[in-house]
């Protein structure tokens, strides 16, 4: 039996249809893709954390690995100098700055509670007796009234319960309480038999989640056991990996092989790009943050420098964060306006810094990703992926959308539009 054909909104119709399935397909098979990375990531959690950070490190490292190596040092031994600065560096961190940072966060958890309660009596004070102008404002607008005299709450009655409790009939004997031996019965013991069960299933649940947590904290401890051994080979197979990575792709040589390679080279330009760049720059940032508040008298000063050394990692973002801890920091402790004012004035000086001289010297002319895309790709990344490894990821995975949207999307609209 033949159909007869669709008429025009008919097939426009069966068109939005089907494009409506298409996008919701694919909406679907992203989404599936993002639950089985996440679940990869939960799974392999103790072997890509320690890779990821090695491969942070080597990126760091590499350059002045290569300065070393350019003075006639062999890559080893320049490798293992390397990691004696390191350590040395490490070992000063924690004999001077880690002991400096545990004292501050330990006096400031002791006085967020004098910190809460200040704050809560100078807001009462300023509802109580506001500032003139708002005062003003507040009696043109209506909102302040005088309260009405002679109000007292002295007329209110109070209750008084009746104390006098009714006397025993004669012959009435006492109520005597039972004994234990007469209060129990077989369903009491079965009771106390079955919650005695239970407790006991629940410390051996507990014994069990503990002895996991130890197992945990020695796949951690492993971890960081591997980051320099990891961090040493790749350093140190710099130069194979350079020239012969291409030969280790399951591909067969084609064009699609030429391809695949511009976009990890490109990928790999991203992310040197940005761990090299974006990481140097927040360490400035964050000693430079220090420094100021120092200077300023805000306490608490090595303990925000630390804390904006890793939340700057995020532009934009990160410092938005510090600016607004150190800001209510100073108007908690003085409680006046210079101190906030003087925070304003570190975080312009860090900015215009960071912008004018350190970022132009550290990043130069290579091109990274947006700082908007950074931010983006990190809250989405420790959302959807979860943790802080999930936020590490989401950069090269962000690096692999950029290359793969610029090369085979953007470029093809921009040809096809200049044609």
């Amino acid at each position: 039996m033949n159909f007869p054909p669709p008429t025009e909104k008919q097939a426009r119709i069966i068109w939005l249809a089907v494009t409506g399935l298409a996008i919701a397909t694919l909406v679907g098979l992203v989404g599936l893709l993002i639950l089985g990375l996440k679940w990869v990531v939960n799974v392999l959690a103790p072997v890509l954390w320690p890779l990821a950070v090695a491969g942070v490190l080597a990126y760091l490292l590499d350059p002045v690995v290569d300065y070393l190596e350019r003075r006639k040092v062999r890559r080893q031994n320049a490798i293992l100098l390397v990691f004696a600065l390191a350590l040395v560096l490490i070992a000063a961190l924690f004999g001077s700055v880690v002991p400096q940072i545990v004292n501050e966060t330990r006096s400031l958890a002791n006085r967020i509670p004098a910190y809460v309660e200040r704050t809560h009596a100078r807001i009462e004070a300023w509802i109580n007796n506001p500032p003139t102008l708002v005062r003003e404002w507040l009696k043109r607008q209506g909102h302040l009234e005088t309260p009405p005299s002679g109000v007292s709450d002295t007329n209110i009655s109070t209750l008084t319960p009746d104390t006098n409790a009714p006397a025993l009939e004669p012959g009435t004997k006492p109520h005597r309480p039972k004994l234990l031996g007469e209060s129990l019965d077989p369903k009491t013991l079965q009771t106390a038999t079955a919650w005695v069960t239970s407790a006991a299933a629940k410390v051996g649940s507990w014994l069990v989640g503990q002895l996991g947590r130890v197992a945990s904290w020695f796949g951690v401890l492993a971890g960081l056991a591997l980051i320099p051994v990891y961090a040493f080979y790749l350093l140190l197979e710099k130069r194979g990996i350079e020239s012969k990575w291409t030969d280790y792709l399951p591909v067969t040589q084609s064009t699609f092989k030429d391809e695949l390679v511009f976009v990890l080279r490109s990928i790999n330009d991203y992310l040197i790009a940005f761990f090299r760049g974006q990481v140097l720059v927040a360490i400035c940032d964050g000693v430079l943050y220090t420094i100021g508040f120092l200077i300023i008298g805000l306490p608490y000063a090595v303990l925000l420098g630390v804390i904006a050394t890793f939340l700057t990692l995020i532009p934009y973002l990160g410092a938005i964060i510090t600016c607004l801890a150190a800001l209510v920091l100073a108007l908690v402790q003085y409680g006046d306006w210079l101190h906030p004012l003087l925070v304003l004035a570190v975080f312009a000086v860090v900015q215009t810094l960071e912008g004018l001289v350190i970022s132009p010297k550290i990043m130069g002319d290579r091109v990274g990703l947006h700082p908007l895309t950074i931010i983006i790709a990190v809250i989405a990344g420790t959302t959807l992926l979860g943790g802080i490894l999930g936020g590490i990821l989401a950069i090269p995975l962000t690096a692999v959308l950029r290359v793969v949207l610029a090369r085979y999307i953007w470029k093809r609209a921009l040809d096809a539009a200049a044609a």
